[in-house]
């Protein structure tokens, strides 16, 4: 046998030992873990939604790091229609709000769990809570009905 057939052969048994491991390691997890799984190891049962903190409020917060916080998450929503909606506002507006508006953009943004909600109530598909009618709803809700028909379909750059 000569080298190139002895180093092919170590390789090939190489990648199945490690298949092997891989295939043993894999078994492991999923007995580990059968709680989580059914029988048929793909499906989830009885596992809890995961737990999403209560929104506090940055009460001391400086007025120059809301505005960059809120630019921030305004643009990082997970969902790309109330990304571009959101981030387009906040460039257009975020500037000039008074610490109260940004108080009440900060509660509109982070208070409700589900995005669809906030975008639902900015394009007036479902009535707004009473607790988010307010001012900087009032200006959102402009917002979206864009009358003045600009192009909105990247975020603005930073």
């Amino acid at each position: 046998m000569n080298s190139a057939t002895f180093y092919c052969k170590t390789i090939t048994f190489g990648l199945r030992s490690r298949r092997r491991a891989s295939l043993s390691m894999l078994s492991t997890f999923m007995k580990d873990r059968s709680q989580f799984f059914s029988s048929d190891g793909f499906s989830v049962k009885d596992h809890p939604e995961p737990i999403i903190p209560p929104y506090e409020e940055k009460i001391g917060e400086p007025i120059h790091l809301k505005r960059a916080r809120l630019l921030y998450q305004s643009r990082k929503r997970g969902m790309l229609e109330n990304g571009l909606i959101l981030s387009s506002f906040a460039a257009k507006y975020l500037k000039e709000m008074s610490e109260s508006e940004l108080s009440l953009y900060d509660r509109l943004i982070n208070l409700p769990s589900n995005d669809w909600e906030i975008y639902y109530w900015a394009t007036g598909v479902k009535p707004t809570p009473v607790e988010f009618e307010n001012t900087v709803m009032d200006k959102l809700k402009e917002f979206v009905r864009n009358e003045n028909r600009e192009n909105r379909t990247r975020q603005p750059d930073l």
